[in-house]
């Protein structure tokens, strides 16, 4: 399909193509950051729409986190857009924005008369800050009316309302939430009031009686199927299935029953966390298919070349190393395998009849300094075959992990189902002690068997072949200079 080359969109780094979805014959879908919503229907009839309904334009933004969602005919989605972009120019290297024309919005398109309708926008026009933005958008259907997730911003963050037909957005919880689901009869999404640590735990709305009801994690270590805990959770995504609802976020995913956990308390499952990297779900949707859950987990979400302050160059080299490519996984209880490698950044997957539509950037969202007139990024969107998707091989995958990366604490989480010749190669300085924790993907997910071996001096190799589930590791002793490849093939 489309390619989009780095073009005019005054911002950090790279957005992507966000929103990806098919509905009643019209394919949608944001180019971020540039800022350009496109319909394309079956019959050939294209519309571009570049957000003139919240200034003169040029535009930058749109949405960078799949905020969408269909009712009947309607398709809504939101996000964020500067309108106009002001970009202040760049001093020693590096860039800024001004932020006064940041607005949040959500917009409805009528898929039968072919037109866009602003429904709802906010700023607060601060040349450093902005309102929350527009992260998750879930239509409420016992109450006719949007759910909103903000939690990405300085002010005016949490879960909000809004009449379908537009109108007076009202605050549901005070607590910040940036991603989420329907999950049974409530609206679930995580709670992030610090989002440098991240998700700590679940808040869901009652649709029927308004009530809120919030769940909170107090001890990761004990909820979690290896017995570690997990760092900077960053928020990915939400989705419900088997009468559970699983939010994944970096490190991990947290699945079971926020609501009445005495029922079945929620549980984490380690996947694919190699400490303070910024390899993740994040910035991305999940999909429903044949019954199971595709869920991608990205190489490279966020990073950053130009800090703010002298130990930020601590941060950048654990941000803009990457371990390893971007990899599809399906999960169908106990069962979870990897079904696609991926060299770029997933941002967001729709189902259309046989097809599934991938969208991606081959740059992260930056940070610090980093800001420049124009998205970085080559976007486009890869079609794969549903049934070659659900039936492939895994394929040959290969991590790259060093030492002080992941320190002294747990890491990996890697589905090794279908693999025949796993491995783990470790390059060290030193003798060490290495524990792997072995579980299933089950409902709850279980441990299966725990294992520790020594390593001597220099190269030593583990045989993976042993292990079905999911693995995950640990060093006894911090080894900063190891160097650690998990091969799979």
């Amino acid at each position: 399909m489309h390619l989009y080359p780095p073009r005019y969109g005054p911002e950090w780094g790279s957005g992507g193509i966000f929103g990806l979805t098919y509905h009643r014959g019209v394919l949608y879908y944001t180019v971020a950051m540039e800022a350009e919503a496109h319909f394309i229907h079956d019959d050939g009839f294209t519309e571009t729409y570049r957000f003139q309904g919240l200034g003169p334009g040029p535009a930058s933004g749109g949405d960078t986190y799949n905020a969408v969602d269909v009712v009947d005919d309607e398709i809504f989605f939101g996000g964020w857009v500067h309108n106009p972009a002001l970009y202040k120019g760049k001093t020693g290297g590096s860039g800024e924005i001004d932020f006064r024309n940041k607005y949040s919005h959500i917009h409805v398109y009528s898929v039968a008369e072919h037109s866009v309708k602003l429904l709802w926008s906010e700023s607060i026009h601060d040349e450093y800050k902005w309102a929350g933005e527009v992260s998750q958008i879930t239509y409420d259907p016992v109450n006719d009316r949007l759910l909103i997730g903000r939690a990405d911003g300085h002010v005016n963050l949490g879960i909000y309302s809004l009449p379908r037909r537009g109108g007076r957005v009202e605050k549901v919880s005070e607590t910040p939430g940036l991603k989420g689901a329907l999950f049974l009869d409530y609206a679930c999404f995580d709670m992030q009031p610090n989002w440098l640590r991240g998700v700590d735990g679940i808040q869901c709305v009652d649709l029927v009686s308004g009530q809120l009801v919030k769940y909170s994690v107090e001890s990761w270590s004990r909820i979690s199927v290896d017995g570690g805990g997990v760092e900077m959770r960053g928020s990915g995504y939400g989705i419900s299935a088997y009468t559970r609802y699983l939010h994944f976020f970096r490190g991990g995913v947290l699945v079971g029953n926020p609501v009445e956990p005495w029922i079945d308390e929620p549980r984490f499952m380690r996947l694919f966390d190699f400490g303070r990297n910024p390899y993740a779900p994040q910035r991305s949707n999940a999909l429903v298919l044949g019954g199971g859950i595709l869920a991608p987990f990205n190489a490279y979400t966020h990073g950053f070349l130009h800090g703010y302050k002298e130990g930020d160059n601590v941060l950048a080299k654990h941000l803009n190393t990457v371990v390893g490519p971007s990899v599809l996984v399906y999960i169908t209880p106990p069962q979870a395998r990897i079904v696609m490698a991926l060299g770029a950044r997933v941002t967001s997957m729709a189902k259309r009849g046989g097809e599934i539509l991938v969208g991606y950037s081959t740059t992260p969202n930056l940070g610090g300094r980093d800001a420049s007139p124009l998205d970085a990024g080559v976007k486009g969107i890869t079609i794969v075959s549903e049934e070659s998707l659900l039936s492939a091989s895994p394929p040959p995958v290969v991590f790259r992990v060093y030492g002080w990366m992941v320190e002294g604490n747990y890491f990996g989480g890697i589905p090794l189902s279908g693999y025949r010749e796993p491995r783990l190669v470790i390059d060290s300085k030193r003798g060490n002690r290495l524990t792997i924790y072995h579980y299933d993907a089950g409902l709850p997910p279980d441990i299966i068997e725990e294992s520790s071996l020594s390593l001597g001096e220099g190269r030593s190799t583990v045989d993976l072949k042993g292990y079905w589930g999911i693995v995950s590791f640990r060093l006894e002793e911090a080894d900063p200079s190891a160097k650690i490849y998990i091969i799979l093939n």
